[in-house]
C-alpha cells in the first residue's frame, strides 16, 4: 500500500484548517503542512507506506521540532541525519518574531524530539527497522503562541477547540483506515484521550506513554527507561 491515502488526508486537512481563526492570547499560528510541506510529503511518502502495527501520535508541533522540520517531533538533527530528511522550508504567513523558522538551519534541540526518537534510533538502529511496524504522527498540525509562549491546542477555549478538534478528529480516523495499526499509542494522555474520542468503537487498542517534555518532572528523571517499560507492560515491546 502507498502513502498516497496518508498524504491527501495531510493535504486535506491543512486545507480545512487554513479558514480558522484565532483569538488572544493566541498572537500566531503556525502550520507547518503549509510552509514545510515538501518535507513532510517526503516523511509520509518514505515511511508511510504499508501496514504499521504501531501508531505513537503526538499532540502537535513543538517551535524547534516539527515547527522547524515539518517532521512530526522533528528536532533537527534526528530528522535530518537518521531520518535522511532535509532541503528548503518555506515561512508562516504571519512570522512570530519570538518563534522565527530557520528550518534545518534551526541551531536549538527539540528536547522531546530528540528523547522519543533518540529511544527509536537506539532500539532499532536503522529508520527503516524502526518504520517496517511503525509510524509517528501528530493530532493536530498547527502550532500555536502567545508571544514567546507555547500554548497547546488543549488551552484553547472551547468554540476555538471544537471546529479544530472535528478536523483533526476526521484526519485521524483516515490515518487509522490507512495504517490499519494494532496499536495506538498516545504521546501524552490528551493524545490518547484524543484518540479514544475520534474513534469510538473502531479504535484499535489503545494505550500512552510518558510524554517526553522536559516541562515534565518525571519525563526528566530516565525518559526512555520509563517509556520503554510502559511499553513492554502492554505487551507492545519484548
Amino acid at each position: 500500500m502507498s502513502a498516497s491515502a496518508l498524504i491527501d488526508a495531510a493535504a486535506h486537512l491543512s486545507h480545512r484548517l487554513a479558514g480558522l481563526r484565532f483569538a488572544a492570547p493566541v498572537s500566531h499560528v503556525y502550520n507547518p503542512l503549509e510552509y514545510a510541506w515538501d518535507i513532510h510529503r517526503a516523511y509520509l511518502q518514505r515511511y508511510g507506506a504499508g501496514r504499521k502495527r504501531v501508531v505513537f501520535l503526538g499532540m502537535n508541533p513543538g517551535p524547534f521540532g516539527m515547527v522547524q522540520t515539518g517532521v512530526p517531533f522533528g528536532e533537527v538533527g534526528i530528522a535530518r541525519d537518521w531520518l535522511g530528511l532535509a532541503g528548503p522550508v518555506g515561512q508562516p504567513a504571519v512570522v512570530n518574531p519570538k518563534r522565527p523558522v530557520e528550518g534545518f538551519a534551526c541551531t536549538r534541540s527539540e528536547v522531546s524530539g530528540r528523547r522519543l526518537w533518540g529511544l527509536f534510533q537506539e532500539r532499532f538502529d536503522t529508520p527503516e527497522a524502526f518504520f517496517a511496524e511503525h509510524f509517528v504522527a501528530n493530532y493536530c498540525p498547527l502550532a500555536f503562541f502567545d508571544h514567546g509562549r507555547n500554548l497547546t491546542p488543549d488551552k484553547l477555549p472551547a468554540a476555538e477547540q471544537r471546529p479544530l478538534l472535528e478536523a483533526c478528529d476526521e484526519h485521524l480516523r483516515a490515518l487509522v483506515a490507512a495504517l490499519r495499526p494494532d496499536w495506538l499509542i498516545g504521546v501524552g494522555a490528551w493524545a490518547e484521550k484524543r484518540a479514544a474520542e475520534a474513534l469510538g468503537a473502531d479504535a484499535p487498542r489503545l494505550g500512552r506513554i510518558l510524554h517526553p517534555s522536559p516541562a515534565s518532572p518525571a519525563a526528566n528523571r530516565g525518559w526512555a527507561e520509563a517509556a520503554s517499560e510502559q511499553l513492554r507492560v502492554l505487551g507492545i515491546w519484548d
